[in-house]
């Protein structure tokens, strides 16, 4: 596991004049991003958040009026791998996933996981083959290890 940065929310805009900022959330709600209280390597200080609809509204001490929190805009908040909670058996971050190599039940590659997306029935991983051709394959469908994914063949046809 690598400690390279992954992002947990964005900011999305201003919220009203005194340097609050909407963020849209990555996690599993405020409590994820509650947990951390700097972000981009200390760059940004969470001094507070709260919800609003399906967004947050935080205040960062490094953004002190609506001009700083306009310029934030698409600002992508991130912490370190190492500082996100342990995982439980068989539970895995989106993150972890990202770039590692498929393969058939037999071991013969079938490509690398390029994203994983989720449209409501569970997490889909969207597979991209050497030929740039991609096909996605719902997660139940697989098998996820530290090094790789290991599929039924009849999905990547």
């Amino acid at each position: 596991m690598s400690d390279r940065p992954i992002t947990l929310a964005v900011i999305v805009g201003a919220h009203g004049v005194t340097g609050e900022v909407r963020v849209k959330l990555f996690g599993s709600g405020l409590d994820a991003l509650k947990a951390h209280k700097s972000f981009n390597n200390g760059a940004l200080t969470l001094k507070s958040l709260r919800p609003q609809k399906d967004l947050g509204i935080a205040r960062f001490a490094e953004i002190a009026d609506r001009n700083a929190a306009e310029a934030a805009r698409g600002t992508e908040l991130t912490v370190p791998r190492s500082a996100l909670p342990p995982l439980g058996e068989d539970e895995y971050y989106h993150a972890d996933l990202i770039g590692l190599p498929v393969v058939s039940e037999s071991g013969q590659p079938l490509g690398k996981v390029q994203a994983v997306e989720n449209f409501g029935a569970g997490d889909v991983l969207d597979i991209v083959r050497d030929d740039g051709k991609s096909f996605m394959v719902p997660v139940i469908a697989g098998e996820i290890d530290d090094s790789r994914v290991v599929i039924d063949p009849v999905w990547a046809e």
